[in-house]
């Protein structure tokens, strides 16, 4: 989940290039950076078989560095981005996986108690429902990202991450292959989310979220249940909404949750038509093109903030939310 989950929304990637980023380490400081590697992970108990393997002619890969400087939600509006994700092609792939895996789904849900349509919209959103998870080397593009210094620390530690799964035997070196920025599987966890958060659900004894639909959709229901506050069931993310002209946008932001009432007394209504629907719980109006000119507006709630901590963007959990609404 890259989401998700490298960069905090509003970041601005430097204007620096793979290769000046090369050059201004030095020849043979990448060596020197694995030489580093060995002796951490060979003390974290990582086998010198799987060290060698994972790292013996290992060179940094510039499309890694290239490709995290220009992360779609940090490049397109917020039409061009909803647009180019809730096609009708992705819509009607997801109704079919939905269906063709309806007895799986529903012991998912009955299990995390995490809605089913949900899952398989970050499924779809990540893999396009497990038809494409990556071509990158996993260990290769951490090594990159961890060398390359931006993000030094958090991408080491997935680094010894990933070489502590290969040295378990949960993947094979030749199928441990993911998105530049080393997410893995259908769902795209981050190595260390893997540790945490991947489960066995087939019952086979590995955690597969890479040939294993069970054990990687149950993975993304546990992320959705166990990070943060946990997921609500039986709550929807959220819907979208109108707002009265003289609306102050400053109150529009995912951390400022009202009673369901206060937005009604704002006259806040929604864009379905009708009233505001009676709620217990506290939610937020997020615009998320909000800073582009964009005014198309969402009341969200905890499910939505549970959708972002697979990956911190307002762009990606309010279309996983209307990718969900049309799924199922």
């Amino acid at each position: 989940m890259f989401s998700r989950r490298l960069l905090p929304a509003g970041f601005i990637g430097l204007a620096v290039t793979p290769a000046l980023a090369r050059t201004a380490r030095g020849q043979g400081s990448f060596a020197s950076f694995l030489d580093g590697v060995r002796t951490e992970a060979r003390r974290a108990g990582v086998s010198a078989a799987t060290l060698n393997r994972a790292l013996n002619n290992l060179s940094p890969n510039d499309r890694v560095l290239e490709l995290d400087r220009r992360q779609a939600e940090f490049t397109q509006t917020w039409p061009q981005y909803r647009d180019a994700r809730l096609t009708q092609t992705r819509i009607d792939a997801g109704r079919r996986a939905f269906v063709d895996n309806r007895a799986l789904l529903d012991s998912i849900q009955n299990r995390f108690r995490v809605s089913a349509r949900v899952v398989v919209a970050i499924w779809g959103m990540e893999t396009n429902f497990g038809s494409f998870t990556g071509n990158f080397n996993v260990i290769e593009a951490l090594a990159t990202l961890a060398w390359e210094g931006r993000r030094a620390s958090f991408f080491r530690a997935e680094l010894m991450a990933a070489l502590r799964i290969l040295d378990a035997g949960n993947v094979s070196f030749e199928r441990m292959r993911g998105s530049y920025a080393g997410a893995m599987g259908h769902p795209q966890f981050m190595p260390t989310s893997f540790e945490r958060l991947a489960v066995d659900f087939d019952g086979d004894g590995r955690r597969d979220i890479w040939d294993s639909k069970a054990d990687a959709l149950a993975s993304i229901a546990n992320y959705l249940a166990r990070s943060g506050p946990g997921w609500r069931d039986g709550e929807i993310w959220g819907f979208e909404v109108l707002l009265p002209e003289n609306f102050d946008t400053n109150l529009a932001d995912h951390r400022q949750m009202r009673p369901m009432a206060d937005w009604a007394r704002m006259r806040v209504t929604r864009a379905s038509g009708g009233a505001l629907p009676g709620s217990a719980s506290d939610w937020a109006i997020v615009i998320p093109g909000l800073s582009r000119g964009d005014t198309q507006a969402f009341m969200v709630g905890q499910n939505f903030m549970q959708i972002r901590r697979y990956n911190p963007s307002n762009f990606y959990a309010t279309a996983v939310g209307l990718l969900s609404d049309r799924v199922a």
